[in-house]
């Protein structure tokens, strides 16, 4: 496991209904970690819960990371705990940036932000701007009163790159997302981050376009819950050792994993970060997972030990 990094909220301020901006620097001083744009961090919040929240400002002298949270009382309580009892002054623990959402080749980025997924978004269009790589930006929400960084889109040196949609306007602003999408071709790629459904939509309709899996980049905030109702139990052999690790009905292997002392990184816990995988050598897991394509589940050679299962009675791990 990494060390976790100390940090001081140096500023905490509302940034739209809901959307409450923290920008945290060490406690001890010393410059925090550099990344790139699509980066996380893991932010441990006070009573347990640790969440992953994108960084939306690239890396400046001022060593400082910049993160908004949506206020979500239908989430597992984290940002409300955040929201509500974090202030400025206050320390918490976080992880380095890690980043499994990085932007790829040099050709042009298609840029799609729903809501709150606007924050990793916005460091991708920053750094695209930067680098002088072209970009378009489409940034989607209910209304205006919800959508973070309106003021600073409208006044970016991209400005011109940047569409809003938002659902109660007027229909001549509504996306469409064939036209924005617009034809596949080998040195373009397109991000989208945001709610699932907005996703879905929008890699389907790239998808339709003859996209292919390669030139397309997602990430998830959150999974949609889980059926366990037919979840049975099964094992786990650790090809390394040979050890036989049993997954109850109620557990997830991850958690199977760790009661046997067996040391896996977890993040999320929901399948859509990416911090878990876990090599298959043997046998068919059960993908519940958010962050593998469908190309690599057919694979069946690795899968998420947070929220996957097995169809298998028995999987073989390479550890």
């Amino acid at each position: 496991m990494n060390a976790l990094i100390q940090v001081r909220i140096a500023d905490k301020r509302p940034m739209a209904s809901d959307i409450v901006g923290f920008v945290l620097e060490a406690a001890n001083g010393e410059a925090l970690p550099t990344f790139e744009a699509g980066a996380h961090i893991d932010v441990h919040v006070p009573g347990g819960a640790v969440r992953q929240y994108s960084l939306h400002e690239l890396p400046s002298e001022h060593g400082k990371y910049h993160i908004g949270v949506l206020r979500d009382p239908q989430s597992r309580g984290g940002s409300v705990q955040l929201v509500d009892h974090v202030d400025a002054g206050d320390t918490l623990a976080i992880s380095a940036p890690s980043n499994h959402f990085p932007l790829h080749g040099e050709g042009k980025s298609i840029l799609f932000a729903g809501g709150i997924g606007i924050t990793p978004i916005l460091c991708m269009a920053k750094q695209l701007e930067r680098e002088g790589r072209d970009f378009e930006l489409h940034y989607c929400g209910r209304s205006q009163s919800r959508m973070a960084f309106l003021e600073e889109l409208n006044e970016a040196a991209f400005a011109a790159r940047v569409h809003v949609h938002v659902d109660d306007g007027a229909p001549d602003q509504q996306l469409d997302a064939r036209s924005a999408i617009g034809e596949a071709a080998a040195d373009k790629h397109l991000y989208v981050c945001g709610p699932t459904g907005f996703m879905d939509h929008v890699l389907g309709v790239a998808r339709a376009l003859d996209w292919t899996e390669s030139c397309l980049h997602r990430e998830y905030f959150a999974a949609t819950p889980i059926d366990h109702a037919g979840d049975g139990p099964f094992e786990l052999q650790l090809a390394r050792s040979g050890q036989v690790i049993e997954v109850g009905t109620t557990q997830s292997a991850a958690q199977a994993l760790l009661e046997a002392g067996i040391a896996i990184s977890l993040s999320c816990e929901q399948g859509v970060c990416g911090t878990c995988l876990t090599k298959v050598v043997q046998g068919t897991p059960d993908h519940r997972d958010l962050y593998l394509t469908d190309d690599e589940h057919a694979r069946n050679d690795c899968f998420m030990p947070c929220c996957s299962r097995a169809q298998t009675r028995r999987l073989v791990l390479d550890l």
